[in-house]
């Protein structure tokens, strides 16, 4: 089979063209390469306790807000309804977590920690500290790095919302992206 050749941005090799779509150029892969290390940390810190990170990430907002629907929890998250409803299954399951149907609206459902569910906080309460000793920044650098990674989410929400409000309605016809 043929090899596939791709076209070159420009004809140098030292050209910022060049340079801007080397992998290690992105700074989305470095994000995502930090994000998938982070993983591995919480990986071993959790393990101890049971919880997967984003089973513990779901404990961290009902820790801190108690009883939530699942669309707010969704929200808080940045999790959709099908990654979220078998993870909260998992905890309901561990006896972590307790789900209700709203009584006015069957389709809300409501969650908050268990008994187990908030005494599993304490079991858990060195992990942040930790996770923040894996990263080699100390706790000032740590908050900074975070501050600017909110920012940065923020300014990417704000470009889809302006890219997703410049593109024309694609109701029936398919993307040229694809």
């Amino acid at each position: 089979m043929a090899r596939l050749r791709y076209p070159v941005c420009v004809t140098t090799a030292d050209s910022p063209l060049d340079e801007a779509l080397r992998l290690d150029s992105q700074l989305c892969f470095a994000v995502h390469a930090a994000s998938r290390a982070f993983d591995s940390v919480y990986r071993v810190t959790l393990r101890e306790a049971g919880l997967t990170y984003p089973q513990y990430l779901v404990l961290l907002v009902l820790w801190e807000d108690g009883e939530l629907t699942v669309k707010e929890l969704g929200r808080r998250l940045r999790l959709d309804s099908g990654t979220l409803s078998p993870l909260l299954k998992r905890l309901e399951a561990a006896g972590w977590v307790e789900r209700r149907r709203g009584v006015v609206d069957e389709r809300s459902v409501t969650v908050r920690p268990t008994e187990a569910g908030v005494e599993l906080r304490q079991r858990v309460c060195q992990v942040p500290v930790r996770t923040v000793t894996s990263t080699g920044l100390d706790l000032a650098e740590a908050g900074e790095l975070r501050e600017r990674l909110k920012a940065l989410t923020e300014s990417l929400d704000a470009a889809v919302a302006r890219l997703s409000a410049a593109e024309p309605s694609s109701s029936s016809e398919g993307s040229d992206l694809a």
